[in-house]
């Protein structure tokens, strides 16, 4: 999934990136935008699963809450501190040009930290409040309560509960202000984006009960289906002609929108088990499963080399094609890149005293 996410992101950025100002216009980049709108919820509802699978793992070796939680909030930390240097390395290649407030920006790898950190102390509250064992069952339900709660919050703090008391930087993490004052689309605060993190929490607790572990087939089946009544609910409640709220953004607000989003993730996580098992995904070597390996270095590389500096095609001036050529291009860069980082991963030591002592490597071969 974290495979499938990379493509949809890679022909977003390029497609954003590259296009001319007519073919912007076009059904085509409509539908090529439409599929940017799944690429984040992938990777912050995988966050969630792997924070489940994570704290799963931990409860059955004995931890305490407390360390499990101190485990994930650390690993949290570290996501958001990448997600920090990123933005200082995207400053500093667009020096000269980029404002000093792209430092400040909330981008997808500092909300995937903060929602495993909050995720970490959501598990942590919940663990700890139990007297007895506390079963998946009620963890995920924890998770759903909180998941839906962002959602639903959401509208009121881009409208009317906007917390403008606080310091730009500090708003931006709830509603994505950035300093011009307004939400911006283009950030990922906590409302909403975090509420897909906590709905990939609750379907990986889900996903380890005892009837899940012992029916696998039947457990991604039910995902599937239970995806395409969230999405037919959610068509539903969009289509009645009284809303709740005041102030009514589909696209960036809407829990209608979410609900639609989060049934899509359930039904590609429904198409993953029988595209790993019985698919393609088994039959040797998958460009999507090598990529989702090493999502993050990817993800980081490919920004330069689509809006930064070093873009291999000059922005906002090709075709179609043109720009499908470079999303091939883009796409085969970024398959090697994976490959290579995937080879050399853990031969760091090797490969530094190689470098260090190159004369005596070759006279001992």
């Amino acid at each position: 999934m974290r495979g499938l996410a990379c493509i949809l992101m890679f022909q977003t950025h390029c497609y954003d990136a590259w296009l001319s100002p007519e073919c912007r216009k076009t059904t085509f980049f409509m539908y090529s935008q439409l599929g940017g709108t799944l690429p984040a919820p992938l990777f912050l509802f995988l966050a969630g699963v792997s924070v489940a699978l994570v704290t799963g793992k931990l409860r059955r070796k004995g931890l305490p809450a407390g360390q499990i939680a101190r485990i994930t909030i650390r690993r949290g930390a570290e996501v958001f501190v990448l997600g920090i240097l990123f933005r200082v390395q995207e400053f500093l290649i667009a020096w000269g040009w980029a404002p000093w407030s792209d430092l400040f920006r909330v981008d997808i790898l500092n909300t995937i930290g903060v929602s495993m950190m909050m995720m970490g102390l959501v598990c942590w509250m919940v663990l700890a409040t139990a007297r007895n064992d506390v079963s998946r069952f009620r963890l995920g339900a924890a998770a759903t309560a909180i998941g839906l709660t962002i959602s639903l919050l959401t509208p009121l703090l881009w409208t009317t509960w906007r917390p403008n008391w606080l310091p730009w930087p500090t708003q931006s993490y709830i509603n994505g202000v950035h300093n011009l004052g307004e939400p911006q689309t283009w950030l990922f605060p906590i409302f909403p984006w975090t509420a897909f993190a906590f709905a990939g929490l609750a379907v990986g607790f889900l996903l380890q009960e005892d009837w899940a572990c012992r029916h696998e087939g039947r457990a991604f089946f039910s995902a599937g289906v239970g995806g395409v009544a969230l999405i037919e609910a959610a068509r539903w409640l969009d289509a009645q002609p009284r809303q709740l709220y005041g102030v009514y953004d589909f696209w960036h607000t809407s829990p209608n929108f979410f609900l639609i989003r989060v049934g899509l993730l359930l039904i590609i996580l429904s198409a993953s088990y029988p595209w790993c098992r019985w698919g393609a995904g088994a039959w040797g070597f998958s460009p999507l499963i090598q990529l989702g390996q090493t999502s993050l270095l990817v993800y980081w590389v490919h920004i330069e080399f689509v809006y930064g500096r070093f873009s291999i095609l000059p922005r906002h001036s090709q075709t179609i094609r043109g720009a499908s050529l470079g999303l091939a291009v883009i796409f085969l860069m970024m398959l090697a890149l994976s490959l290579v980082r995937t080879k050399l991963k853990g031969r760091g030591a090797d490969l530094w005293e190689w470098l260090s002592h190159p004369k005596e490597k070759s006279v001992m071969q």
